[in-house]
């Protein structure tokens, strides 16, 4: 029996590598878009062995091209300019990426892979500032434009999945972290800091954005687990949130990290680093991706926190190792 064909978008990302590696370990043939990390680094190891194409996914043509090659019977969507703070500074490449991105991807599905089952990874942000726990009934309500760009992909799947029957199912992602994120993301941002001054390489002032937010976070590798178990179970045409069910404030990741650490280091708040706006909670409530599927987070945030700073601790060490978006 030959191996199911598997596009997985945003394949050069943070979560893209640990899905990649979960769904080769279920012995699928991974085509994997973006830009191949080296081989032998830390998060990307060698017997990680998919297929890659680069492709804009704002060049229709392309995404229809890649398609219609690969006619994959499973679809991940990860692509996504996935940055709050950056959809302020650019709200129209946002909306180009993030939405258009995902029309162009599903009228692809639609022409030539109609039979294909769809996860479309979309985001907590979508709910913005309603009162939690959050469940898959609660309106949208975004809050900024990256927020904004989900929405309307989401509505783009719904629609494609009720006009031409697409098996779409949609994963509202609430926080993740873990080894191999971008210090543009705020535990990484923490994580990084802390393991400069550990070093030697920044004074020991730790500058930090709202540490009143509460945010439910997530373990990726829990995550790629919830995604590929939606792929597997989740109904077409519904949405489920993938989360922890917990809110925890930023002050008290902070201090858990500050724990971890023999360094004496000084806390400021950076005005450059508050947002526009900031939602004050956003905690999910995960009973419906458990009824369907079963799957529920299995990893500790304190291991979390400690292998995200050990992973830091040794981007440092190693100064100039490729580091993952």
């Amino acid at each position: 029996m030959s191996a199911i064909t598997t596009l997985v978008t945003g394949g050069s990302g943070f979560v893209g590598p640990y899905l990649i590696a979960a769904l080769e370990a279920l012995g699928r043939d991974v085509v994997a878009l973006g830009e191949a990390p080296a081989r032998g680094t830390r998060h990307y190891p060698p017997e990680i062995r998919p297929r890659w194409r680069q492709i804009d996914l704002c060049d229709r043509h392309a995404v229809e091209a890649i398609v219609r090659e690969t006619r994959p019977a499973e679809l991940y969507h990860l692509a996504a300019l996935s940055s709050v703070a950056a959809s302020f500074e650019d709200p129209s490449q946002t909306y180009q990426t993030n939405l258009m991105g995902t029309v162009y991807l599903l009228e692809a599905v639609r022409r030539h892979a109609p039979d294909a089952r769809v996860l479309l990874v979309s985001s907590a942000e979508v709910y913005g500032g309603l009162s939690s726990p959050l469940d898959e009934n609660c309106p949208f309500a975004p809050a900024n434009p990256y927020a904004a760009s989900k929405v309307g992909a989401e509505m783009a799947g719904l629609a494609y999945f009720r006009a031409h029957g697409l098996g779409v199912v949609r994963a509202r992602a609430f926080n993740h972290t873990g080894p191999g994120q971008l210090d543009r993301f705020v535990i990484a941002a923490f994580a990084k800091q802390i393991a400069l001054i550990e070093a030697g390489r920044q004074e020991p002032l730790l500058r930090v954005g709202n540490l009143s937010a509460r945010r439910d976070f997530l373990d990726v590798r829990d995550v790629v687990a919830a995604y590929t178990a939606l792929m597997a179970r989740g109904a077409a045409g519904a949405a489920y949130n993938v989360a922890s069910g917990r809110a925890v404030a930023m002050q008290a990741l902070l201090d858990q990290l500050l724990a971890c650490s023999s360094a004496d280091v000084r806390v400021e708040t950076d005005p450059a680093l508050l947002r526009p706006v900031d939602v004050p909670e956003l905690v999910g409530d995960r009973r419906a991706i458990g009824e369907a599927t079963g799957w529920e987070p299995r990893i500790p945030l304190d291991q979390t926190l400690s292998d995200v700073l050990a992973d830091w601790r040794e981007r440092v060490r190693m100064l100039g190792t490729p580091l993952l978006a």
